[in-house]
């Protein structure tokens, strides 16, 4: 089927935005991009993500890319923690919940409780409602009777794929993203989706790589497209990027998935070393295999810096890294607290007395580096780097992370490798990625300055 297909729309939704791409499936270069905001509403029983005005965009945006340039096939990715309730006519139970509400201590505690050891789920315990797991447990402890009227439970790329073909399913790579739902080793449900009475309904597992169905009939003759477009299963966002690197790329390597969150994966990596403390964990991959990872929620704090001093010329930055590795100007950990290597320890800058704003975003370009550094310690990460994402045209970044780990770093262009990842399922098989060191930004020696940084890291 997929030696048909010339170009492929992909909804891609992040937790920050949500975009939809098309993309030629013989260069698997983006071709046509429109974007929006990920808006979460603050009414109803709880925050929610605004699912109708992603319906709207989406659809507008098929419609007009059906138009010009074209696609045929669509394929899905999400960003992960997230589930969507059906009732048996197939409207939303419960509102799409935000996995940064937080829950009364006394349901977490009820949930601690339920919930399966790391050593059989490789998901660790993660603040609010970043597994899946304490998600459905709260939704189901404190809307009883809402939660009882759920029919069918869809992980969230496969909603938007049910919204599309009226075909349910749940998907391996979202379902073992940390929702202590999954069990790596068995391919299987852990037992505490028995333990939430939720087992029967749980949508079937179905292959990110299947085809569930055609654009139904009455969306294509709202969309204006005279013939069937296939749409596919779909997979979680960091799953997605990691799977061009899959397809014919010898392990080891490790790939860094730069976004709202940077989410490092080792293949060939060590689940040994996996430290459910420290945001490290087994994710399943598109073929279902786990692969030890890491994360820190690194572009949002790129974000909430941004916001609070502002941002400069990429090359002013770049001029300031020599005074502030050697004035010691550095941003120890966390910016957002709860997550990540270290998710105890507060922010806290050091030596920043009348420190430019061109010195600070040096300094965090550093501190990013160092921060992605940890989280690959912690998982046994060897062979060449791989940065795709915004993070990737960051030079700071970059660079320190090579000097950092003695590793070859090499930078995947273009926006996001989701979207190309969303659209391998589909069977297209692109020229060949395009990678590109970023050579030729020269540092000064980092060794004191990561020394120093990891020493006051650890007496914090």
């Amino acid at each position: 089927m997929s030696a048909a297909f010339r170009r492929i729309a992909v909804l891609d939704i992040g937790k920050t935005n949500a975009k939809v791409v098309v993309l030629d499936a013989r260069t698997g270069r983006e071709v046509a991009v429109v974007k929006t905001g990920n808006s979460v509403l603050q009414d109803g029983p709880y925050p929610h993500y605004d699912i109708e005005a992603l319906w709207r965009f989406t659809m507008k945006a098929l419609a007009d890319f059906a138009v010009a340039p074209g696609f045929d096939a669509v394929s899905i990715t999400t960003h992960g923690a997230c589930a969507a309730l059906l009732d048996a006519d197939g409207a939303l139970a419960l509102p799409v919940l935000d996995y940064e509400h937080p829950y009364d201590p006394a349901i977490r505690a009820d949930y601690l409780a339920l919930r399966p050891d790391f050593a059989e789920t490789f998901s660790p315990s993660l603040a609010v409602g970043l597994n899946l797991g304490a998600q459905l447990h709260y939704q189901k402890t404190v809307f009883p009777e809402a939660f009882a009227r759920v029919a069918t439970i869809l992980t969230y790329p496969q909603y938007w794929a049910w919204r599309l073909t009226g075909v349910a399913a749940n998907e391996m790579t979202s379902l073992g993203c940390h929702t202590d739902l999954w069990l790596p080793a068995s391919a299987d449900y852990s037992p505490l989706v028995d333990l939430l009475g939720i087992r029967a309904k749980m949508a079937p597992i179905r292959s990110a790589f299947d085809v569930l169905g055609p654009i139904s009939a009455s969306l294509a003759a709202e969309l204006g497209v005279g013939r069937e477009i296939p749409v596919f299963c779909g997979i979680h966002d960091s799953n997605a990027s990691l799977l061009p690197h899959l397809i014919g790329r010898p392990s080891p390597f490790t790939v860094v998935s730069t976004g709202t969150w940077v989410v490092s994966f080792a293949v060939g990596g060590d689940m040994d070393g996996l430290d459910p403390g420290r945001d490290t964990l087994a994710n399943v991959d598109a073929y279902g295999r786990a692969v030890p990872s890491s994360r820190f929620m690194g572009g949002r704090e790129f974000e909430v810096l941004v916001r609070a001093f502002g941002d400069v010329a990429p090359e002013d930055a770049e001029k300031a890294v020599s005074a502030v590795v050697e004035r010691r100007l550095m941003l120890l950990p966390n910016v957002v607290p709860g997550s990540g290597p270290f998710p105890g320890a507060q922010m806290q800058w050091l030596n920043d007395a009348e420190a430019t704003l061109a010195e600070r975003c040096a300094a965090v370009g550093l501190y990013l580096a160092l921060m992605t550094q940890a989280c690959l310690d912690l998982i046994g990460a060897g062979g060449s780097i791989v940065v795709e994402g915004p993070f990737a045209l960051n030079r700071i970044y970059i660079a320190a992370l090579s000097a950092l780990t003695g590793l070859d770093v090499v930078a995947l262009p273009g926006s996001t490798g989701t979207s190309l990842g969303a659209a391998l399922l589909t069977g297209i098989a692109p020229a060949g990625l395009t990678l590109r060191a970023q050579a030729g930004f020269p540092l000064p020696p980092l060794d004191d300055y990561s020394a120093l940084w990891h020493q006051r890291t650890r007496q914090r």
